[in-house]
């Protein structure tokens, strides 16, 4: 039987946790493609799931392979995968039913597409979970349009530094952010039209009136953003879903969401990237047989952009 190396789990725990061990190579069917990964992206929701902190993984479906976003080539095609071929370019965001940190995965006709121009597979694999949740919260979510405010909490992290970005290449007329004082001039950087030290300043003094409140740090944070919002705005959270009754109160809508795979949106991204409307940052790349301590890395220090599991050389693939 042929195998690949990937990092799995099979208990929940720290990252020591986290197994390299060779395991069935994987089959393509219909319009699915096998790819072989040349870099994979350490998103929050790896080391909640490795943490048993993430509840759509339970006990009995461990063994499980971490990682839900890549970078790589195709390897073989399914029977129906007639617009791709052996060799293509591919960055996806994967279902919950197969994970990145491996040397192959199957990817679904609806996950994947052509990584953006001008970018390596590095920074091609930092974009799709991190992209994909600014993008649906912004859009599908927050219904942002040109014209509108929006106050992004984390402007510095995976996903709120594509959420700026996004947010000013469609036209928002004006993005504040919260972040620390060291990456002040990081979010600037990236398009906040107003960046907010949240030790030093609170938020809901020097901002007002916005139409969208993305959230992507929960607790307090989440309750106070309620007073900044205009009447009829929303709060759109990554995490616990705002209450409905405050929500009244101050007349206004909450709500939150989990990212889903999106091959048309992914491309849309890829379109802003070659414009040169959006970059993405990598604060650190690890190989693959650092997984743990890429964990570590992200779980316990402060980081700009994303963290990147380098599991190939272009050159090998």
């Amino acid at each position: 039987m042929q195998t690949m190396r990937a990092i799995r789990i099979h208990a929940f725990g720290g990252p020591e946790v986290l197994t390299p061990e060779d395991i069935p190579f994987p089959q393509a069917q219909d319009d699915e493609v096998v790819v072989r990964v040349l870099a994979a992206s350490v998103n929050p929701v790896d080391y909640k799931t490795r943490s048993g902190k993430y509840p759509a993984v339970k006990q009995e479906q461990l063994p499980v392979v971490l990682g839900r976003d890549l970078s790589g080539v195709v390897e073989n095609c399914g029977s129906r995968a007639h617009t791709l071929k052996k060799g293509d370019p591919i960055y996806a965001m994967l279902g919950r039913d197969r994970g990145s940190y491996a040397e192959y995965v199957v990817v679904k006709a609806v996950e994947g597409t052509a990584p953006p121009k001008g970018l390596d597979h590095v920074q091609a694999a930092a974009v799709p979970l991190a992209g994909l949740t600014a993008w649906q919260g912004l859009f599908d979510h927050g219904g942002l349009q040109a014209g509108q405010r929006v106050l992004i909490h984390g402007g510095s992290g995976g996903v709120g530094h594509f959420a700026i970005q996004f947010a000013k290449a469609r036209g928002a007329a004006y993005v504040a952010t919260t972040c620390a004082a060291e990456d002040l001039d990081f979010v600037r950087g990236l398009g906040a039209d107003q960046a907010i030290d949240y030790k030093a300043q609170r938020f809901e003094e020097v901002v007002r009136d916005m139409d969208l409140v993305l959230d992507l740090i929960a607790g307090e944070t989440q309750q106070r953003s309620w007073a900044v919002l205009r009447e009829g705005g929303i709060l759109v959270s990554t995490l616990s879903a705002p209450p409905e009754e405050q929500a009244r109160m101050h007349r206004a809508r909450g709500t939150n969401f989990m990212a889903q795979p999106n091959a048309a949106q992914l491309t849309e991204i890829a379109r802003l990237v070659e414009q040169r409307k959006v970059r993405p940052h990598v604060a650190r790349v690890f190989p693959l047989a650092e997984a743990a301590e890429a964990h570590r890395f992200l779980e316990e220090q402060h980081t700009r952009g994303k963290t990147v599991l380098r599991v190939a050389e272009a050159s090998e693939a």
